[in-house]
């Protein structure tokens, strides 16, 4: 029997040891240390997720990519930062500095790089036609094909005379300024989509 009290008795001490410690730690370290333990996961998970620097994914961008004299380039220019392609950092003239008049470059020069390639298809298509279309051109070669609009009987666009019979250089330079207008002012305003879009590539 006194065996039995004594274990039972240190028993109650255990238990009422162990309450009073969870009651110690739930009120004063139970606030405390979770604020901790959380700053901490918060500051490790920030180092971990630190960002990385963008890296261009052509050798033809970024920082270090080939200049116009290769290694004897130099420093470039400050404001040509190989964002853009045709970047070689040469601009002696300062043409780019202003960011508005690079903007305004950089539009006229997509602007007349899509209108020559559509120039380019407009002079092999009438010699392609020529070769292996069957078509009657008087002269199918590009750089003489337009001189026939100056002679008697003019130019009938790709051979056919009831599609354009060209005789006037003035009725055609008219005919194309406004159209080209028409088609720049389309794409400013908004282009094929709506508003809001890019202009350069709406």
């Amino acid at each position: 029997c006194a065996r039995s009290s004594t274990a039972r008795t240190s028993h109650r001490r255990t238990l009422a040891y162990q309450t009073t410690m969870q009651t110690v730690a739930s009120s004063f370290l139970g606030t405390a240390m979770p604020k901790v333990a959380a700053a901490r996961n918060v500051t490790s998970m920030r180092r971990t997720v630190a960002k990385k620097k963008a890296t261009p994914s052509s050798m033809w961008y970024g920082p270090d990519r080939p200049k116009f004299l290769g290694p004897y380039s130099g420093d470039t220019p400050a404001y040509l930062t190989g964002e853009y392609p045709g970047d070689y950092g040469w601009d002696t003239a300062g043409f780019s500095a202003d960011p508005e008049t690079f903007a305004a470059y950089r539009e006229a020069e997509l602007m007349h790089a899509r209108w020559a390639m559509l120039g380019a298809l407009g002079c092999i298509t009438p010699e392609l036609l020529s070769t292996y279309g069957g078509v009657d051109f008087k002269e199918p070669v590009w750089f003489k094909a337009g001189s026939q609009v100056l002679t008697e009987g003019g130019l009938d666009y790709l051979g056919n005379p009831g599609l354009v019979h060209a005789q006037s250089i003035i009725a055609i330079v008219i005919t194309q300024v406004i159209l080209m207008g028409a088609v720049e002012g389309y794409r400013v305003n908004g282009g094929p989509a709506g508003e809001g879009l890019d202009k350069n590539y709406p």
